[in-house]
């Protein structure tokens, strides 16, 4: 064999090498990335893959554009006045339901989207876009809100059909779908409207512009404190009303 040959052959293997090592780190880095957001959205990875049919690189480049686009939404304080009259609000909802189901749930529909766009959040006029930017920050509890959303302008008559057929029930199922919607989209409710620290300080700054300076000294310092404490008391307030053997069909 010439030398000739023997430099072709060293040069072509070295090559295949290259490009395999090449494509298996590329291989790694985008197994990686899938990893992430996976962790990151969770359940919400597992439907945008289902939506996808099963491609993983389209639902991660799908969610990866959503962080790209809304990961740096901050989250605007909401007034403690502000989210005891949403608070207030959502409690007559789940009561409402007991005898109009689906008035409930259109409330329980506009509670949210007010509640986002007061955070921060896209306006709930285009609630696509909302709902995308929520999939980033509450990605575990976004559903509740397409569900409550999607039942909330759907027909009574084609939510209970769809309902029946779907899950080989009756008629009945229609109000126990929107019972369990309102259920769900409550634990994105509650991350809205839990207090942060961001929060305590907002209302403390109120305070103390109503109060005078000697009124604001220490307060800087009791902010963290605050937080946390009125976080536990926010997580206990809210009772759950929604029991199957309550609500009656819409």
């Amino acid at each position: 064999m010439s030398t000739g040959l023997i430099i072709a052959l060293i040069v072509i293997v070295a090559a295949v090498v290259v490009v395999a090592a090449v494509l298996t780190q590329r291989a790694r880095r985008g197994a990686g990335a899938g990893g992430s957001l996976k962790r990151r959205f969770g359940p919400e990875y597992d439907r945008t893959v289902a939506r996808h049919d099963g491609d993983e690189r389209a639902a991660a480049r799908e969610l990866a554009e959503r962080v790209k686009r809304h990961g740096s939404l901050e989250k605007r304080a909401l007034p403690s006045a502000e989210r005891e009259r949403y608070e207030s609000r959502w409690a007559a909802a789940q009561e409402r339901f007991v005898d109009s189901p689906r008035e409930a749930v259109a409330e329980a529909d506009r509670l949210l989207s007010e509640v986002a766009g007061a955070r921060g959040f896209p306006d709930g006029g285009h609630y696509e876009t909302q709902l995308e930017a929520l999939s980033v920050h509450h990605a575990h509890h976004v559903h509740g809100y397409r569900r409550v959303h999607l039942a909330a302008h759907t027909t009574g008559d084609t939510a209970q059909g769809r309902a029946g057929t779907a899950n080989g029930a009756g008629p009945g199922t229609g109000t126990e779908e929107m019972r369990e919607a309102m259920v769900e989209a409550r634990a994105l409710f509650e991350d809205l409207v839990t207090p942060d620290r961001r929060d305590a300080r907002a209302d403390r700054e109120g305070t103390a512009g109503r109060e005078g300076p000697a009124h604001r000294e220490g307060t800087a310092r009791r902010d963290e404190n605050d937080g946390a404490a009125a976080d536990g008391r926010h997580r206990s307030h809210l009772p759950w009303a929604l029991t199957r053997r309550h609500a009656k069909g819409s």
